[in-house]
């Protein structure tokens, strides 16, 4: 049986559209994690990157801080959380957060230092207060690069957020993780399809927001 008839199979299965292990509560769990790990990662990073950015000021620091954070195995770290933390939400999210902070960090912070300083200086020279100079001058000419570090995090959390079936909690990891223990492989190739599928459908939200929120003259130059 090839790929794609388990993936038929699979979707074409009424009994994994109902109940709690259905298709929709599911995806509903995963895009909970994933908003959840998102938000939290981009209320520190972001901050941290755009008053790093703007200053010009701990470049090196957040370049050791991304390096440290991206080598630490975040299956390894959930099961660390777990046994340190006991069963909850945290050790699955600690995990999420670590992963996704490091690319929002480092994206933000070169967003922001790739600005001309040219229209940042006259700004300056006009006598608008540095908070201004950020929110009105650097950060709308930073917005896509600093949106391509935020989708990097979102794909990344998509795809690790599976982790959370490892300690009983739900998403789409809950298919491969059964459908290795039951051998049913069907369940397994429709779980990861259903990540596949989140991860392109993250790629267009983000693509849509870059069209909303980046003025055209912004989107020309990039």
């Amino acid at each position: 049986m090839n790929v794609l008839n388990f993936i038929s199979s699979f979707f074409s299965d009424n009994a994994h559209w109902q109940g709690y292990d259905g298709i929709p509560t599911r995806v509903g769990e995963h895009i909970q994690y994933t908003l959840m790990a998102l938000g939290i990662a981009a209320a520190v990073g972001l901050p941290v990157g755009l008053l790093t950015g703007h200053t010009g000021r701990g470049g090196n620091t957040l370049a050791l801080i991304a390096t440290s954070a991206r080598a630490l195995p975040s299956f390894g770290l959930m099961v660390l959380m777990f046994i340190l933390l006991g069963l909850g939400m945290a050790p699955v999210m600690i995990p999420l957060v670590v992963l996704a902070i490091p690319p929002i960090l480092v994206t933000t912070y070169e967003a922001m230092r790739s600005v001309d300083p040219a229209p940042v200086d006259a700004a300056r020279g006009m006598g608008m207060a540095e908070t201004a100079v950020l929110l009105r001058v650097e950060l709308p000419v930073a917005l896509p690069l600093i949106l391509s570090g935020l989708r990097s995090a979102a794909i990344q959390i998509v795809s690790t957020a599976t982790i959370a079936a490892y300690v009983s909690f739900g998403g789409l990891g809950r298919y491969i993780i059964d459908g290795l223990y039951q051998r049913n492989y069907e369940k397994v190739v429709g779980g990861a399809t259903l990540v596949a599928a989140m991860a392109l459908t993250t790629l267009g939200l983000f693509w849509a927001v870059s069209r909303i929120a980046v003025s055209p003259g912004v989107r020309r130059q990039n």
